[in-house]
């Protein structure tokens, strides 16, 4: 099974999250984190004043009680951000095959390549998930988006940061 990495920025927001989680929780990939991605994304929710993620972060660590990767070295990685290396060193501790983020351009792949990491956004991890295992992507799209459909789900999916999964599903 695939191990990915998740950043903090596709733990919150929380559709984008819930979305991820139910795919891993159908066996479609082992979701991983690091105390420091937990701690950044609790931090990120109370300061937008968002509810629920202590609670979602329980849950996640219930489910999923190996996913919490090791802190890694952070000061051995060189990326364009500091603040980023806490990141890549969870990653390569909790032997991640995926790094799953939408700050792309915050990871160079001369970075990632010696690690033999894969760098992807999650609309193209779902996208590809969604063309191996179609029907529980879909699934999980229509209990996230329940009584969407067409224009309107394509553009709820759009602004979940899942622009070409939606057109695809809109299409298919």
């Amino acid at each position: 099974m695939v191990k990915v990495f998740l950043d903090t920025c596709v733990l919150y927001p929380p559709i984008l999250r819930n979305l991820l989680l139910g795919l891993a929780d159908a066996g479609l990939f082992d979701p991983l984190w690091s105390e420091s991605v937990a701690a950044e994304w609790l931090h990120v929710t109370a300061r937008k004043k968002s509810p629920g993620a202590p609670q979602a972060l329980a849950r996640m660590l219930q489910r999923w009680p190996d996913a919490v990767t090791p802190a890694g070295e952070p000061e051995a990685f060189d990326l364009p951000d500091a603040a980023d290396r806490h990141v890549l060193a969870g990653a390569v501790a909790g032997g991640a095959d995926i790094l799953m983020t939408l700050n792309l351009r915050d990871f160079p792949i001369r970075s990632m390549d010696p690690f033999g990491i894969r760098l992807c956004a999650p609309d193209a991890f779902v996208m590809e998930l969604w063309l191996q295992h179609p029907q529980p992507i879909e699934e999980q799209v229509a209990q996230l988006w329940d009584g969407l459909e067409g224009r309107a789900l394509r553009n709820a999916m759009k602004r979940a940061r899942l622009p070409r999964l939606a057109k695809a599903l809109e299409q298919g």
